[in-house]
């Protein structure tokens, strides 16, 4: 019987650990407090921030909100960022990707002291993970490890296959994977015969961003499957990277679409939020 790992009650399981983590910190003083900046009006973005905020609201996290208009100047934006991360009364920062072409994206995450890069994408904060250094971790890479042990899977000396490579999702899965003793592969678009590759995997964790590309042929019977795509197809209707009716009979566990990496990703931002103050004492 394949387990179908539930990213919604694991990530309010978080939420409720958290939750007393804040209160315990207000009790004695503190207020954890994010910043969150949005340029422009992009749909997509706009539900995502609305998710923050409300996820903020419920684990009692003091939340900011900076909405800032299409024209906003690359300059305006840093200067902004720049105020933010005088601000002691502020631990995290996040802005919201992707930005207007008019904004060099690169530009603004190395603007956003590592001490505040709640996100994990400052280079700071991706060289702490590499060497294994306190810091912040890109939060769905950190919200899959989560889902693993969550869901009794054992990562150590497992093989574990990482396909796709980006620096928000694949490279940072591979450290924390390495991290936690599994023996990783990273795949990606010039992988030759990535069937026998993918095969091979113990643990497969999807993310080329292409629906349903995962079919039955690139699974080993047995594997746990991760699925980090999100697609709308023509019938409005959500997918991964899997196809999940193909793939979950042959696995031990997968993760479904949605309901599986997505709500881990929020939850796990939280999780940031909440660790920053010990990070910025420590």
């Amino acid at each position: 019987m394949t387990q179908v790992i539930d990213g919604k009650a694991i990530s309010a399981q978080i939420k409720e650990e958290l939750k007393g983590k804040v209160q315990a910190l207000k009790n004695a003083g503190r207020e954890v407090t994010l910043a969150v900046i949005q340029v422009g009006e992009d749909a997509a973005s706009t539900v995502y921030v609305g998710n923050k905020k409300k996820a903020c609201e419920y684990i009692g996290i003091r939340s900011l909100a900076y909405e800032l208009p299409e024209s906003t100047s690359e300059t305006e934006l840093l200067e902004l960022i720049a105020e933010l991360n005088k601000r002691t009364d502020v631990n995290g920062i996040l802005v919201q990707l992707p930005l207007p072409k008019h904004i060099e994206e690169d530009k603004v995450i190395r603007s956003i002291h590592p001490l505040k890069d709640v996100d994990g994408f400052h280079p700071a904060s991706v060289g702490a993970l590499c060497i294994g250094e306190p810091g912040f971790v890109s939060c769905t890479p950190a919200g899959i490890i989560q889902l693993l042990k969550r869901s009794g899977v054992e990562i150590a000396g497992k093989e574990c296959v990482v396909v796709g490579r980006s620096n928000i999702v694949g490279k940072p899965m591979a450290m924390l994977l390495l991290r936690e003793n599994g023996t990783v592969t990273v795949a990606h678009s010039k992988t030759k015969d990535l069937k026998s590759v993918t095969k091979r995997a113990d643990i497969l964790i999807a993310a080329v961003g292409k629906p349903k590309m995962f079919t039955r042929e690139y699974i080993k019977e047995g594997a746990v499957v991760i699925d980090v795509g999100i697609h709308r197809m023509e019938n409005k209707k959500l997918c991964g990277d899997v196809d999940y009716e193909d793939v979950a009979p042959i696995c031990s566990a997968i993760t479904p679409v949605p309901g599986g990496v997505g709500p881990m990703t929020i939850a796990m931002l939280m999780h940031n939020c909440v660790e920053s103050i010990q990070i910025q004492e420590g």
